[in-house]
């Protein structure tokens, strides 16, 4: 019974270029499965994992992201809006993918602020490094930049890494919600001391 009362639920979105592993990533954390090949079908799932003794029930959109050449579309409010957190995907092998991620960060910043949405930003195919194209000193910095998670992993190759970023990343909701908590009790506080004063000056 305690257990039912302390699952939390995390939204999250998968974003990222056309063929850089979103689903492949996806699948992995859901269940343990390397896929390769994948129609272009966009798809919420859902898992229960037990993290530090709490049920999170992860709701995962798969989402897909047409593009023109190396732009990527704009991403819709309904994407935005619906997420706790973000999972940015794109390849090592392929500098397009990494310019996508850079430019749905901006799109995300400028709809959501960065307190109140956690993104993590994945370099996929780490396995396939003869074919690097994007350094991970890269990656790292646009994360730092950006203030958001970083990971480098192979989903063809290991499951621990893609457990990791899915972890990870609901750590920083959990992290985002309780701040958020804390400053609307903080924030009540404030109102109830001016009202009283308020009053005082009135009276």
């Amino acid at each position: 019974m305690m257990g039912n009362q302390q699952r939390v639920e995390a939204n999250i979105l998968l974003l990222g270029a056309h063929n850089v592993g979103k689903s492949a990533l996806t699948v992995r954390f859901l269940t343990r499965r390397f896929i390769g090949e994948y129609g272009d079908i966009e798809s919420v799932y859902s898992r229960v994992d037990r993290i530090d003794g709490q049920g999170i029930c992860f709701n995962i959109w798969d989402s897909q992201c047409s593009q023109v050449g190396d732009t990527c579309c704009s991403l819709s409010d309904k994407h935005l809006q619906w997420a706790d957190g973000m999972i940015l995907v794109y390849s090592i092998c392929d500098r397009s993918s990494f310019e996508v991620v850079r430019q749905q960060l901006q799109q995300i910043r400028r709809s959501r602020k960065p307190s109140s949405v956690p993104v993590v930003i994945v370099g996929n195919k780490r396995d396939l490094q003869r074919h690097r194209s994007v350094s991970s000193e890269e990656g790292r910095l646009l994360a730092l930049s950006q203030q958001c998670g970083f990971f480098e992993v192979s989903a063809a190759e290991a499951y621990h890494g893609v457990l990791l970023v899915f972890h990870r990343l609901v750590d920083l909701v959990r992290e985002t919600r309780a701040l958020r908590k804390t400053n609307a009790g903080v924030r009540g506080i404030v109102r109830s001391v001016s009202a009283v004063f308020g009053k005082k000056r009135a009276e």
